[in-house]
């Protein structure tokens, strides 16, 4: 399995192959990227790699995107202690949404102690509504930096399926098993 710094150059290496892509398809214009969208897509793709890589299921640990976060990277030695290594968190779309649910949940916490400091802080607010534009990068650099950790790691798109399969058959056998003692 790579380490951390490979899954970070194997990530930087498809970024820069698909930003060029993206410049000669846009430069014959089969394709509009706004820059706002490509934007989106950086911070996405960046955020995916760096901070909130498939590798925080060993955050009590020295991992990469744990140390990335600076001070701030014992948030996730929780996360680190709920998920098992490439368990759930390193599932093709369940495992990035771990990540951002566990983030949506800190930063849910950090607001709420904030304004209970301090009644009268400001805090910035989501522009509604959000256009599928503007969201999709998002969406498609966050997930995209996930499944080439993924693809590297050697895990399939079915991982879970198939490992809640043989769990489910193992489970069967033992059943079979005791049965037949029984008889």
């Amino acid at each position: 399995m790579p380490s951390g710094r490979v899954h970070n150059l194997i990530n930087i290496a498809a970024y820069s192959v698909l930003s060029a892509a993206a410049l000669v398809l846009s430069r014959q214009e089969l394709l509009t990227i706004t820059p706002v969208q490509a934007l989106n897509f950086t911070l996405a793709f960046a955020a995916g790699t760096f901070l909130l890589s498939p590798d925080l299921d060993l955050a009590d640990g020295h991992v990469n995107s744990k140390r990335y976060w600076g001070w701030l990277g014992f948030l996730w030695v929780p996360y680190g202690k709920l998920f098992k290594h490439r368990g759930l968190s390193h599932s093709w779309v369940l495992g990035p949404l771990t990540r951002l649910a566990y983030l949506a949940l800190l930063i849910t916490l950090i607001v709420g102690v904030l304004r209970s400091a301090v009644p009268d802080l400001i805090l910035p607010t989501i522009p509604q509504p959000i256009s599928l534009k503007f969201i999709l990068p998002l969406v498609l650099g966050y997930y995209l930096s996930q499944w080439l950790h993924l693809i590297a790691d050697g895990i399939r798109p079915d991982h879970g399926f198939r490992h809640s399969a043989k769990q489910l058959q193992a489970r069967q056998v033992k059943v079979r098993r005791l049965r037949a003692r029984r008889r």
